[in-house]
Formats: structure tokens, sequence, C-alpha cells
């Protein structure tokens, strides 16, 4: 399982990233189809890093959130 941070960018569509496997980002035309491509984007992460014979970092679930 992983942690996926949905925002909105400035032209309004829901970008996914993965804060657990860098680079690992995606989005959508709405939060719903962001989260079903970060879920597919994970999963073309960690089968690349497989490949590659690097690590997968595991995940440590400790995302805060900061309203500033």
């Amino acid at each position: 399982m992983r942690q996926v941070v949905l925002f909105q960018d400035e032209d309004g569509r829901w970008v996914a990233t993965v804060p657990s496997l860098p680079g690992c980002v995606t989005d959508g035309g709405t939060m719903e189809e962001a989260l079903a491509n970060a879920k597919e984007a994970i999963e073309a992460c960690i089968e690349a890093l497989q490949q590659e014979g690097r690590p997968v970092p595991e995940e440590r679930f400790n995302t805060r959130l900061v309203a500033v």
C-alpha cells in the first residue's frame, strides 16, 4: 500500500504524486481518474525498479499536511 498525494494544478487537473517512489507522478481530469492513474503508475514504477535491479523503497506512512 502506498500513500498518494492529490492536488489540483493551476489548469484544474488533478495531480497525483507518490512520496515514497520519487518521480512517480501522474494526473487526471478528475480526482478519481488521477487516483486510478496513480495505481497504474505505482505498479509501473515498482516494476521498472525491479527490472533494473534497484531496491523498491518501503512505504513509511509519515506524510504530514501543513497549511500555511
